[in-house]
């Protein structure tokens, strides 16, 4: 087994169900699932079902075709105990890899969504009409076009950010040059180009497979070196919730199950509207659908390794736009990473998103709930968790810099207590020093606590005098971190890639 993986945090999950409770919504679930079972757009999956015990049967859904599905409880509890409960995502150095296991509650933060927007952050100079010798700087805030060389950036950055544990494509690229065709090559390229920490991410077609699978290749070495570490791994939201399969999703699902590469089973129903708004309605169904997704997975290969990939909303109901920044947001998804648990398998969460269109208080405010709240949950993967604004409409960079340093707080706040046999002893015999010592203090004890991690530092950006210097401080910080090499995949490797791989955007051939 690896022995070196990325460090994560390791915390005692905060539950909000008791086990009666969680065994409710499992029956509801399964009872889902019975009936009125789910609408299935794909053929082949239709198939695959049936041959294992399903009901299923044909039937006209407005304008095509589709297929009704009705599980009984063995089938799909018996699949879902096939998907193993750890494994581990690989990364292009082995120290950033991550070890996943259900049944260890270490947790991993990374970025996510694919934000059209990117927000790029300045301070601006300006001047006190009542009194021209009192000049502060504001933020003036500039949205940009997402496209591959921002893409890049965000990469660059986020190697740098050490609290930042993979990679999840935050800004989508849409460059002239960017096509259907080669929109998953130069997503790819341009996050393992820049990033040495495991990169995930959707495919656009399911034709970009087999190239993204091929970079892979040639980045470990070798097909079986790929799937010994795997540098890459797919999100696929199967389920247009409520409880339809998309056909050319789940064509999806089986070419990269056949691939043998980890992937995430995700649905992202929204309270009020595709789900019920109450929390057990909402959990119960999402629950179905990705129990169903993770099922076909392991009908297609068993012991294919899957992520249960919980992404509940609410909708706000004034406009019916998703709604993050809400106490129900966390008790959604604290229930998911509870079941994930129940069910022996690691869990894709969601924190660090909220309605704030610009980095500031509320950004901070909603951001802060669902960063501590998820991490105390348990998720072992949470993603979405750095730079995203609007929602997931936009990506800002300073604002990732900003949740690094919030999400390293809180590792520290939720880390394993140091208190056993040895630490009592040490401090005993430290306060017996202290007190045999004229002055009586302990300030020259601290620097062994400092030495072994156990004293935080004050917050990064703190301003030293009575102005609100954050956001300036960030920025400064942010231009330190970007000044910094490239993490750029080695010469030859480049060169490979480019010969072997189709629609690489010239711009983004960088080398180390």
């Amino acid at each position: 087994m690896i022995d070196r993986f990325r460090e994560g945090v390791m915390v005692k999950p905060y539950e909000r169900l008791d086990p009666e409770q969680v065994k409710w919504l499992d029956q509801a679930s399964m009872s889902i699932l019975n009936d009125p079972g789910i609408w299935c757009y794909n053929e082949k999956a239709a198939e695959l079902f049936k041959t294992h015990g399903a009901k299923v049967w044909e039937e006209k859904d407005k304008h095509s075709i589709c297929w009704r599905v009705s599980f009984p409880d063995g089938l799909i509890k018996e699949a879902v105990a096939q998907a193993p409960s750890r494994f581990v995502l690989g990364a292009r150095i082995p120290e950033n890899r991550l070890l996943l296991d259900a049944k260890v509650p270490r947790v991993y933060f990374g970025t996510g969504s694919e934000a059209n927007i990117w927000i790029e952050t300045q301070m601006q100079e300006f001047m006190s009409i009542e009194d021209n010798g009192i000049k502060c700087k504001v933020p003036r805030f500039k949205e940009l076009r997402g496209n591959t060389s921002l893409l890049s950036r965000a990469a660059r950055l986020c190697e740098r950010l050490d609290h930042l544990d993979f990679f999840i494509r935050p800004l989508n690229i849409q460059d002239p040059e960017i096509t259907p065709d080669n929109h998953d090559v130069n997503k790819f390229f341009a996050s393992l180009n820049n990033i040495t920490k495991h990169v995930q991410a959707g495919l656009t077609t399911i034709d970009g497979l087999k190239d993204v699978v091929r970079m892979g290749e040639i980045i470990t070495g070798s097909p079986e070196a790929l799937r010994e570490n795997p540098v890459v791994s797919f999100i696929t939201c199967i389920f247009k919730s409520p409880l339809q399969v998309v056909d050319d999703t789940a064509e999806k699902v089986f070419a990269i199950v056949e691939a043998g590469l980890p992937l995430v089973i995700s649905s992202s129903p929204q309270g009020g509207s595709s789900a019920p708004i109450q929390e057990a309605g909402m959990v119960a169904q999402i629950n179905a659908e990705i129990l169903t997704g993770i099922t076909l997975t392991q009908l297609i290969k068993p012991g294919f390794p899957v992520l249960y990939g919980s992404v509940p909303v609410r909708a706000r109901l004034d406009d019916l736009h998703d709604l993050y920044g809400c106490p129900e947001f966390n008790q959604y998804n604290i229930d998911c990473a509870q079941l994930a648990r129940f069910y022996n398998i690691p869990c894709y969460s969601t924190a660090g998103v909220g309605d704030a269109k610009v980095p500031g208080m509320q950004a901070i405010f909603e951001k802060l709930f669902t960063h501590l709240y998820m991490a105390m949950s348990g998720a072992q993967y949470v993603h979405y968790a750095f730079g995203l604004l609007d929602r997931t409409n936009s990506f800002c960079p300073v604002q990732a810099v900003l949740d690094n340093e919030q999400i390293g707080k809180i590792k520290h706040c939720l880390r394993e207590p140091n208190v056993n046999p040895t630490a009592i002893e040490d401090m005993l015999k430290t306060v017996k020093k202290v007190m045999a010592s004229p002055y009586r203090l302990y300030a020259r004890h601290v620097r062994k606590a400092m030495h072994a991690g156990e004293v935080s530092s004050p917050y990064r950006f703190e301003a030293k005098g009575l102005e609100d210097k954050v956001l300036e401080n960030a920025l400064e910080y942010m231009d330190q971190l970007e000044q910094q090499p490239a993490a750029h995949l080695e010469s030859a490797i480049v060169e490979k890639i480019f010969k072997e791989v189709p629609g690489i955007l010239p711009n983004l051939k960088q080398t180390g």
